[in-house]
């Protein structure tokens, strides 16, 4: 993908949540049952980046239970760090779209990244993405990372099959797929449908070593690709 494209679609999604902010405050309040088998892998004590953090809800996931983690979240929608704060005061939220992080290098003990990778456009921004991550984090440290698999949901099958037919009749520029998704009436919000192929492939040319891949089911059927890779 064109990168000049890439980051039309990157502040497309930026618009997106900030305007929905509040609704995906009511929806995802808290930590959904089925992602709380995650907080096995954090630790009394460990720093923590929640990348992509949205409304700040995975702060209970890592530092819940009396663990005192330290934890910091970035996301690129103004909105939503606003709730965050708002919500977690403990924590420290920063506004940045993941590509340049303002920290310094082997800074933290783990990095989380929940459902965020699949709406970022072209590969050449989702490398630098893994890369700052893997910057970031300390020799040997921890990521923690899922994205939707998009081919579990029917509805989100047939985006697939129908931005997938606009490419190959010429009518759109997103790469293979790519769609675009509605939430309600309000907006469409960009996703790229990963494989655990091209997730192996994209992470270890960002620098990690795999330790293992497999898929998180939700009550609504619908999987989640779960990876846990480390420097």
């Amino acid at each position: 993908m064109d990168l000049s494209e890439a980051k039309k679609i990157m502040e497309l999604n930026k618009r997106f949540y900030d305007l929905m902010a509040e609704d995906f405050m009511r929806t995802r309040a808290n930590v959904w049952e089925e992602f709380r088998s995650l907080s096995e892998y954090f630790r009394e004590g460990d720093q923590v980046l929640d990348l992509g953090c949205g409304n700040g809800r995975f702060y209970d996931l890592i530092c819940g239970q009396g663990k005192t983690a330290r934890y910091f979240g970035v996301d690129n929608s103004a909105r939503l760090i606003e709730l965050a704060k708002q919500k977690y005061p403990q924590g420290q939220f920063i506004l940045n779209d993941g590509l340049a992080l303002p920290f310094g290098d082997n800074f933290f003990d783990k990095v989380l990244c929940i459902a965020v990778l699949h709406h970022l456009p072209g590969y050449d921004l989702r490398r630098e993405f893994l890369r700052q991550a893997h910057r970031v984090l300390k020799k040997g440290g921890l990521l923690v990372l899922t994205t939707w698999s998009s081919r579990s949901s029917r509805q989100r099958w047939k985006f697939l099959i129908k931005y997938s037919w606009l490419k190959i009749i010429g009518r759109s520029n997103l790469d293979w797929g790519d769609f675009y998704e509605p939430w309600a009436d309000k907006g469409v919000r960009y996703f790229h449908n990963f494989s655990t192929k091209e997730l192996r492939v994209l992470l270890e040319d960002a620098g990690f070593k795999i330790e293992n891949i497999g898929f998180l089911t939700r009550k609504s059927g619908e999987r989640n690709i779960v990876v846990i890779a480390r420097k």
